[in-house]
């Protein structure tokens, strides 16, 4: 059985592990497949290796090895959302204080939670995510400014 392992979703995210500032590379068709590198390069190289050491496994035990999910290229990029009257008023009230629309405030917010930020802090909530007015300004005060996306 040939597979192009590069042709699996591997997603790879910078993180602590058990103390340890690593990479950790996972990939999407094989979840309980996690691969751990002090660089970028190395946790994605270690990924390919994996999936190709199972591939292998799985041919050697006459079981069917999970195909490259190709993702569908079928998403407008267009979402319509319901909200509760509070929530809205709550993140147009944010969107406002940052100065944006209500649709790129929402897009800020969802890129920062799904990983899609750049240098993004666990710690530190987005960019006037629906906090008070009060607590903005005092999370704004105790965390470092984010980047802007």
């Amino acid at each position: 059985m040939t597979i192009d392992p590069c042709a699996y979703n591997i997603s790879i995210r910078r993180g602590t592990f058990e103390g340890e500032a690593l990479f950790e590379a996972r990939v999407k068709e094989l979840p309980d497949l996690a691969e751990y590198g002090e660089t970028y390069t190395e946790a994605y190289d270690l990924a390919v290796d994996a999936i190709e050491t199972a591939a292998l496994a799985y041919s050697e035990q006459g079981r069917t090895f999970p195909e490259a999910h190709m993702p569908a290229d079928d998403f407008s990029g267009r979402v319509t959302l319901r909200l509760p009257r509070s929530l809205h008023r709550a993140v147009a009230a944010a969107a406002e204080d940052e100065g944006v629309s209500l649709n790129q405030h929402l897009v800020n917010v969802l890129s920062y939670y799904s990983g899609f930020a750049v240098d993004r802090q666990t710690d530190a909530p987005a960019p006037g995510l629906l906090l008070p007015r009060q607590g903005r300004r005092k999370a704004a005060q105790e965390s470092p400014a984010p980047r802007q996306i």
